[in-house]
């Protein structure tokens, strides 16, 4: 297979010498040799945590939201949901385990662009590289999903530029273009150098999600920042990061396929296509759906078996330690949580 970096420059060669940063970071992470396409995955084995690999309890909270939304609905036999970039199915195998009354009748869909993750998808699911084409009632959840959807770069140089990449030798270097239309997020005027993520895509997914329910919710957890203002009064290295091995990685246009390129979800630009019925931090929303109710079910049970542990017992002494790192509000649980209502 060819490495990412080979493939991006035979792509800058054949667009006249400079793409886009959005198409840079697209084929970065999801092209031929790209991160999501070989080598970079969540886990403790793999680049980062995100909150299903920290244990099942996150996906035995999320089936308790599902049923009541199910339910809600008035119990259909057609409920769907679908886990978009589904990634090995973590959140799918937890989901699964609990058991949730709307997956007896109803099925789940795990979305994954990435065949090598598709592969490792649990028996019992649908597993799928494409979103469904046809209208689903039921939810369609995005678990840090939007951070890594590409996206256009604004650089301010004595006016708002389009950053788009180009080679200098081996190395790939950043060239500042004038935007076709630029964006009426940005402010007239900022710092020299002050940089923006301009969320186009995040914005047609949200979208096309919305268009895909015909009734029932969107539940996206991300890491957000309410203002796109935020971004270019901060440094850009607050919200454009790389990661690899647990571990900040390098600059961003270093080492494409080696690392994961990711950023704060800007809630203004969302809200250009619809606003959320509820938005609330990760903790609130596990807190609302009884994680609290859980943690307590699992210390019990390990009281009443700590003298003769089984590995169920440990199981739901794990839950202590699972529900500390998923509403820890420096971490996992300062993430947001929007939930998008469709009648």
């Amino acid at each position: 297979m060819a490495s990412a970096a080979d493939a991006l420059r035979a792509e800058i060669s054949a667009s006249g010498g400079a793409i886009p940063f959005r198409r840079f970071m697209e084929l970065s992470l999801y092209g031929d040799g790209g991160f999501y396409s070989g080598v970079g995955s969540a886990g403790r084995r793999g680049d980062f945590i995100t909150s299903p690999e920290v244990g099942p309890l996150f996906g035995t909270v999320l089936a308790r939201a599902l049923d009541s939304w199910w339910m809600e609905l008035g119990s259909p036999e057609d409920f769907t949901v679908v886990e978009a970039a589904a990634g090995p199915g973590t959140l799918a195998r937890a989901i699964l385990a609990a058991k949730p009354e709307c997956l007896r009748v109803g099925r789940y869909v795990a979305v994954e662009v990435s065949a090598t993750q598709r592969a490792r998808h649990p028996e019992g699911i649908e597993s799928r590289a494409t979103m469904p084409d046809q209208p689903v009632t039921g939810v369609v959840l995005a678990n840090e999903l939007l951070d890594n959807l590409p996206f256009d770069l604004a650089v301010f140089d004595a006016g708002w530029r389009e950053a788009w990449v180009a080679t200098n030798g081996d190395r790939f270097v950043e060239v500042l273009r004038p935007f076709v239309e630029t964006p009426s997020i940005l402010p007239v005027s900022a710092p020299h150098g002050a940089r923006a993520p301009i969320q186009r895509v995040a914005r047609d997914w949200l979208r096309d999600a919305l268009g895909l329910v015909d009734r029932g919710r969107i539940l996206i957890f991300d890491y957000c920042t309410p203002l796109t203002l935020t971004a270019v009064t901060s440094s850009w290295r607050e919200w454009l990061r790389t990661y690899a091995q647990h571990e900040r990685g390098g600059h961003y246009l270093a080492n494409p396929g080696e690392q994961d390129i990711t950023t704060q979800v800007m809630l203004d630009q969302l809200d250009t296509v619809a606003e959320p019925e509820s938005l609330r931090t990760q903790a609130q929303f596990l807190q609302l759906w009884g994680i609290d109710e859980l943690v307590e079910e699992g210390r019990v049970a390990w009281e009443a078996a700590a003298a003769r542990p089984d590995l169920g017992a440990m199981r739901m002494r794990s839950r202590i330690s699972e529900a500390a790192a998923l509403l820890d509000p420096t971490g996992l649980g300062g993430f947001s949580a929007l939930t998008y209502r469709i009648d």
